[in-house]
């Protein structure tokens, strides 16, 4: 006789009873998909994990410390039974079988009445995948397909057309600290779907190659000044696009809100009634000083960091950095868009009390294949930007943590 494939379907369990038998490893990883549709879970175990005792503790299950009874299942709609005794499994089983339960077993899936899908979530999608071979069934293999697909959706590389009518308008999405694969998931997805992206030249410009030929990409760097300042001229691109009904994406390096401007692009996007939504990025104060084996904070060297914009000098009646006060923290500073005004900035720490032996690294071209480190002191580093010809963008690290990784010497 031969062996059908499982009926694949979504089961709608807001509100309604599901019975988990055992709180082991598999109760662990199975509760919080259960936890997340609303179901009403009673998990009847005498023993469980720590992680599952913490749903328990904040209410989110109901967990009867005992073992299994006849009776248990009567009212469920849905069990997963998961013990590690056999014959409490066979028990459980029957019961659910004659109440007509759909019913998972971990140690049995031939016995089960149900299977548990390989499952993924991508931007209102769920992804569910059954190997319809019973002789065959490959867990990982399925997992491999999930995974696949799941991660195509996210990152962009398996587009899938809106066919309803999208509404227009801007994302703000920062790009990360210039690796490609350092853009959220979130963020490449958008790029993948958009008609328009208007891009900075920190942005992670590998990902513009990969963008279908409609596409429409703006060099920021290079929209006309006009009567306008260039950022009025961005917001002037970005408002008109979006206006003209088209996904528009706009594409910043590290983070849209850490010396990106964003805030003011958002602002206008507001007062123009434009939808727009802000995605997050990896800020390159942190992550280009830990690709170059910095960490801006660590165990006995460094309590805080502080990330401040070195675009203008400390004697420069525009500044708003407190040198002064910086100058007397112990911890780490982090300088993003100094290296032409560094020289004057470790004079005003010096003078302020900061020693002049204090360790400097300057990160240039961070998590690039084109990255380089170049170590100095406080002392020393107007020099070295000189004699090294360390170029802009460069990330300059002023602390002891320069020291503490394995590439850490001045």
């Amino acid at each position: 006789m031969a062996e059908h494939p499982a009926y694949p379907v979504g089961l709608r369990l807001t509100g309604r009873r599901v019975v988990v038998l055992g709180g082991g490893q598999v109760a662990q990883r199975r509760l919080p998909a259960l936890i997340a549709a609303g179901a009403d879970i009673l998990l009847v175990s005498p023993e469980a994990t720590a992680s599952v005792e913490a749903m328990a503790d904040t209410g989110e299950i109901t967990w009867e410390r005992r073992t299994y009874a006849e009776g248990d299942l009567a009212d469920a709609w849905y069990a997963l039974i998961a013990t590690s005794d056999p014959e409490t499994n066979a028990a459980a089983s029957a019961e659910a079988e004659r109440h007509r339960v759909w019913c998972v077993r971990s140690d049995d899936a031939d016995a089960a009445t149900a299977w548990t899908p390989a499952t993924g979530h991508s931007e209102g999608v769920t992804v569910a995948v059954l190997t319809t071979n019973a002789r065959g069934r490959d867990p990982r293999h399925t997992a491999a397909i999930r995974d696949a697909v799941v991660e195509g959706l996210r990152d962009g590389t398996l587009v899938a057309p809106h066919h309803r009518t999208r509404t227009a308008g801007v994302a703000l999405v920062g790009g990360g600290p210039g690796d490609p694969d350092l853009i959220t998931v979130r963020g490449r997805r958008l790029l993948a779907e958009a008609d328009v992206v208007i891009a900075d030249r920190l942005g992670p410009r590998d990902l513009l190659a990969e963008l279908p030929p409609h596409v429409e990409v703006i060099d920021a760097a290079k929209i006309p000044y006009g009567r306008f300042m260039a950022q009025e001229a961005i917001n002037n691109a970005l408002i008109e696009h979006a206006k003209a009904g088209k996904s528009v994406v706009r594409l910043k390096g590290g983070d849209p809100f850490v010396f990106g401007r964003g805030m003011e692009e958002a602002q206008a996007l507001a007062e123009a009634g434009i939808p727009c939504t802000v995605v997050p990025g990896i800020s390159s104060s942190i992550s280009v000083p830990g690709a170059a084996g910095i960490p801006v904070t660590h165990r006995g060297v460094a309590h805080e960091f502080t990330v401040v914009s070195g675009h203008v000098a400390p004697d420069d009646e525009r500044s708003l950095v407190d040198w002064p006060s910086l100058a007397k923290l112990t911890g780490t500073l982090v300088i993003l868009m100094g290296v032409d005004k560094i020289g004057r900035i470790a004079e005003t720490l010096v003078a302020h009390g900061k020693s002049p032996d204090t360790p400097v690294a300057l990160v240039q071209e961070g998590t690039t294949a084109a990255q380089r480190r170049v170590d100095a002191t406080l002392a020393t580093v107007a020099d070295t930007v000189v004699a090294q010809e360390v170029k802009p963008p460069a990330v300059i690290v002023v602390g002891e943590v320069v020291t503490v990784g394995p590439d850490g010497a001045v």
